[in-house]
């Protein structure tokens, strides 16, 4: 059975736990960050000088990024952002990262585990430009995993 590789231009991200008040809480013009590292050890040998040995230590992740048109809607995750960032109140949440197919069900999904919000960041507002406003969401969290999606 041959396949073909997805595209990444059609997927949500759904906040475990969390009141979608609106749809733009699901909806985001880019998700980057579902990256694992491995953090490795060096060794020099004492009678070896060609070469280190590596050895694995941990696993690490990197931040995760989520870019969206900032809207006038009343948002869970901006409020959710702003208890943390303002108030050092901090919830984590945990959010299914989906990519979907034509038909809008999931062909793929991530589950990003434990993460709080890191910052918070409007773009820069220019009289001489016509574009549009997006808000960045930064998010650290523990780590992710796929989730197996049953084929039909």
């Amino acid at each position: 059975m041959a396949t073909n590789p997805m595209v990444g231009f059609h997927f949500s991200v759904v906040f475990e736990l969390m009141p979608q008040l609106s749809l733009v809480d699901t909806r985001f013009q880019s998700v980057s960050g579902l990256k694992a590292t491995m953090e490795m050890e060096t060794y020099a040998e004492g009678g070896q000088n060609r070469f280190k040995h590596s050895f694995p230590v941990r696993s690490g992740y990197q931040d995760l990024v989520l870019k969206r048109g900032l809207t006038t809607d009343l948002s869970s995750l901006s409020m959710w952002c702003a208890q943390a960032l303002e108030n050092f109140v901090f919830h984590p949440a945990n959010l299914v990262v989906s990519l979907l197919n034509e038909n809008g069900n999931p062909v793929k999904a991530w589950y990003v585990s434990h993460a709080i919000p890191l910052s918070y960041e409007c773009s820069d507002f220019n009289a001489e430009e016509s574009k549009m406003v997006i808000e960045t969401i930064t998010l650290k969290y523990n780590f992710f995993k796929e989730i197996p999606i049953p084929s039909f």
